[in-house]
């Protein structure tokens, strides 16, 4: 059984609780931490978990939101953290004490319950690592923060039955935005994050039958609204606008099962 919950998605922290269960072994790993760690047991409650309930972080690349209160939560209740090389040579390589794992691209992560395998996005980080992760029947896919798709991105998302999906702002919304010429440059490069059409154009590569959850996450609070991402995402898949879910910055999303 794999199951997944947001805790939070957006420019003021990420965080992303994904379980697995195989009999009487239950298994959690916490991708990004992007919050502070009052916010991030705060919220985790929510979802009746505590921090002694996670079996290992994972960091997806070294951007403050996705940081947040890693190093603290790791060496205080002595959780592996699973990060890229490149991630951890562009926060300084921290002291871990011993409890930094190296993630490669296309080595799978052994969970127990389930098995998370990294692989490679376009995005302006030292070397940013996404997850499929996978209970061997039921697959999830995230995918945030990443510029364009590549065809590496788009052959790690074949066949999942879940997705959580940045999308990120709506083109029109950015250019007519406050943001400073070099900003919306960065944000809608190929390098930077998803426009709501891009990610459309992701769904459709990707749909197939089993597809049945679609999380639009990471959406900019300033350059794109709830209802233009459900419409645009719904559309490429031929759903309906309210079968697109939302992550909320603040609320983030409720559990949903990953059923094969």
């Amino acid at each position: 059984m794999l199951r997944f919950k947001n805790l939070g998605s957006g420019s003021t922290g990420n965080a992303t609780v994904v379980e697995g269960r195989s009999g009487s072994q239950v298994r959690r790993l916490l991708i990004d931490c992007g919050l502070g760690i009052r916010q991030l047991q705060a919220r985790l409650a929510l979802a009746q978990l505590q921090v002694e309930d996670l079996d290992a972080l994972f960091i997806t690349h070294e951007h403050s939101d996705h940081i947040g209160c890693a190093q603290t939560l790791a060496l205080r209740f002595r959780i592996p953290v699973w990060m890229s090389e490149g991630t951890y040579a562009a926060l300084g390589a921290p002291d871990l004490d011993g409890l930094l794992r190296v993630a490669h691209d296309m080595e799978a992560i052994d969970m127990g319950a389930f098995e998370a395998r990294p692989f490679t996005v376009p995005h302006d980080a030292r070397e940013p690592l996404q997850l499929r992760c996978s209970d061997g029947a039921a697959h999830l896919g995230v995918l945030t923060d990443l510029g364009h798709a590549s065809s590496h991105v788009l052959q790690q998302l074949q066949g999942c039955h879940a997705l959580m999906i940045e999308a990120n702002h709506d083109p029109d919304m950015l250019a007519a935005s406050r943001y400073p010429p070099f900003l919306k440059r960065r944000v809608g490069g190929l390098y930077g994050h998803l426009a709501n059409k891009a990610t459309a154009e992701i769904l459709r590569a990707v749909q197939h039958d089993g597809l049945q959850r679609v999380v639009a996450a990471h959406l900019s609070a300033q350059n794109n609204l709830p209802a233009l991402a459900r419409q645009s995402l719904a559309a490429a898949l031929g759903w309906a606008d309210e079968e697109i879910q939302v992550a909320s910055p603040t609320e983030g999303t409720q559990w949903f099962d990953v059923n094969s």
